[in-house]
């Protein structure tokens, strides 16, 4: 699989999400992309509980550890490199996550307009 090239929102080097827990679609640390990456994991998000449990209500729990998979689960606090399109569907929801912006992808901007990753910009 080819990454894209590496390049943040901002236009700049793609920042490191996480590596504890390690997160990205390469489980890199990196919110890197490519072509077979369909869910867009680009978005460097910081979890909080009202995050957690709104994504496991809408059917992708990933506070639950799964130790078969070498996953402990995220808890409020983890940094995680989340799919675009769910982020903005938690966007459009009232309950999106705060995002750190020189660790989204720039592949995020094809789902996620920049204006809305700017409003939920962490400090």
């Amino acid at each position: 699989m080819q990454k894209d090239d590496p390049e943040n929102v901002l236009g700049g080097a793609l920042a490191p999400c996480s590596m504890e827990p390690v997160t990205g679609f390469f489980r890199d640390g990196h919110c890197n992309t490519c072509a077979e990456d369909r869910g867009s994991h680009t978005v460097c998000a910081v979890m909080t509980a009202e995050f957690l449990a709104y994504s496991k209500y809408v059917g992708n729990d990933l506070s639950t550890p799964r130790p078969e998979f070498g996953f402990a689960g995220l808890r409020p606090g983890d940094q995680w490199c989340l799919c675009a399109a769910r982020f903005l569907q938690a966007h459009d929801e009232g309950c999106a996550p705060q995002v750190r912006l020189a660790a989204t992808h720039a592949r995020a901007l094809d789902i996620v307009p920049l204006a809305v990753l700017r409003e939920h910009a962490a400090a």
